[in-house]
């Protein structure tokens, strides 16, 4: 199965001759692989992350005096760890997505 996938990513152009099990054994492997991929995708994308201001500041070009009138506004409001201010990088990727409305959903 690798020596097909080998074969495939060096552009080789070549005709083959497979059994059918062959071909289902491969299928199967791009399946498997495929959904691994998927898989690993979808949860670092859920993990939720909690960057520090002064990160935000960085991830959005903006001031903390700018993070501070957000928080006053509810538009991108803090959450304390330790008595730090954390922000949910779920509400940043609103942010970076579409502004405000997007944080109102």
């Amino acid at each position: 199965m690798s020596k097909i996938d080998e074969l495939i990513k060096s552009g080789v152009n070549v005709s083959i001759t497979l059994a059918t099990n062959d071909l289902k054994d491969f299928a199967d492997y791009l399946i498997g692989k495929t959904k691994k991929e998927l898989e690993e995708a979808v949860i670092s994308e859920k993990a939720e992350t909690y960057p520090s201001a002064k990160q935000v500041c960085e991830i959005l070009n903006v001031s903390n005096v700018t993070l501070w009138r957000w928080s006053q506004k509810n538009y991108l409001v803090p959450i304390e760890v330790g008595g730090k201010r954390k922000y949910r990088m779920s509400d940043i990727k609103k942010i970076l997505n579409g502004g405000k409305k997007a944080l109102q959903n």
